[in-house]
Order: structure tokens, then sequence, then C-alpha cells
């Protein structure tokens, strides 16, 4: 049930978040983690040091975890490591991962030919969407997902207007502001795209 999942989410601070499920820990973008349970998989939108952060995957990384990122990033990792390209999909213990794009439309920090990333991952047929590092892009219209976590920032990233867009063309059940409060963006992005939103979808603000 969506509440269930819902309830699965933890946000550790910028893009990263955890989703623990009965069987399986996996975590997104770890970075600045106060958080170091192991995890079971780990997913890595791109190669930024605050995305691919090798001090943080050291501290969530056991023997048998299973990493899925794109080729650039697959350079830094090692161990078990699944290289994928939007469009991309593969089921890892029971989780169902589809690779999407994420790119910048108006700038030049995440070049759409660095085919760097986003994930959707299903669990117990509820669909959440990590937007990775991106603007708001067309392929958005096509995404069918229940929980949206999109980043509010600006700078690097959409602004907090621009996510509330975003928002409205995905219409997701339920979204969920991040990327700020750590390099840049501030709570007060996060609470304009809750207000915005009201009446459109549900939107949680998670606490780290």
């Amino acid at each position: 049930m969506l509440s269930d999942v819902l309830r699965s989410i933890t946000w550790l601070g910028h893009d990263g978040f955890a989703i623990t499920t009965e069987d399986v820990r996996l975590v997104i973008d770890p970075y600045q983690l106060a958080d170091a349970d192991p995890a079971d998989i780990i997913l890595i939108t791109h190669p930024h040091f605050d995305h691919c952060s090798s001090e943080d995957i050291e501290k969530v990384k056991k023997p048998s975890t299973i990493f899925v990122t794109e080729a650039e990033s697959a350079k830094k990792l090692s161990g078990d490591v699944r290289v994928v390209k939007a469009g991309d999909r593969l089921s890892v213990m029971g989780i169902e991962i589809e690779a999407v794009p994420a790119y910048n439309t108006d700038k030049d920090f995440h070049p759409k030919e660095n085919g760097w990333l986003g994930f959707i991952i299903t669990i117990d047929g509820i669909r959440v969407y990590h937007a990775g590092d991106t603007d708001l892009i067309p392929e958005m219209e096509n995404l069918s997902v229940d929980i949206a976590l999109l980043p509010v920032s600006g700078t690097y990233v959409m602004t907090a207007a621009e996510a509330i867009e975003a928002a409205k063309k995905i219409q997701p059940k339920v979204a969920i502001p991040m990327h700020y409060d750590a390099i840049v963006g501030t709570s007060e992005d996060a609470a304009k795209f809750k207000e915005a939103l009201e009446g459109v979808c549900e939107v949680v603000v998670l606490e780290k």
C-alpha cells in the first residue's frame, strides 16, 4: 500500500534517501550521512561528489551490496556494480528498478549527453520516482508514478517554482521535496513547494 511504502522512506539529507522493506534496505545517493545502517542496494544517479560520495558509500556498503548506476559513476565503485542507461530496467532482490533521464535544460551542470540518471523503484506495486539532479524535462510528462522525490533548490537543478510545475505534470499521489539544506536551497524552498501544491497532490516534507 502507498502508506506503507511512504513510511518506509527516510530522507538522509540533500538527495539521499533510504527505502527499507522487510527484506531489503535500498539507499540512493548517500551524502554526509548520520545514518550508517548497511545497504543491500545502492543507487547512484551521477558522479558528482555529493551524489557519488566514496566516504559515505563506504559507511553503508557491505560485501554483498549491489550497486546500480551509470557508466561514469561505476568507475568510482567496486564490487557488484550494475551499469544502466536511461530506459533500462532490472530486478534486484525482488525490487524493480527503472533508469530514467535526468539533465539540465538551461544550465551546464548536468548535460543531457552525459546520460545521468533518475530512478523509478517499484515496491509492492508502488512506484517511487527519484528525479536525480534535473530540470523540468519533457520526459516527465510520460512518467506514471505514485511518489515523486523532486529537487527544489534551484542553481544546479529545478527551482521550487519549476518543481511545482513538474509535480503538476507528473501528477504523483505524493510529492517529497529534496536537494535543499545542504549545498544550496533552504527549508523555505520545501515550504513553498508544499504550499503551492495544496489541492494538487499530497506533499510530505521529511525531516532528517
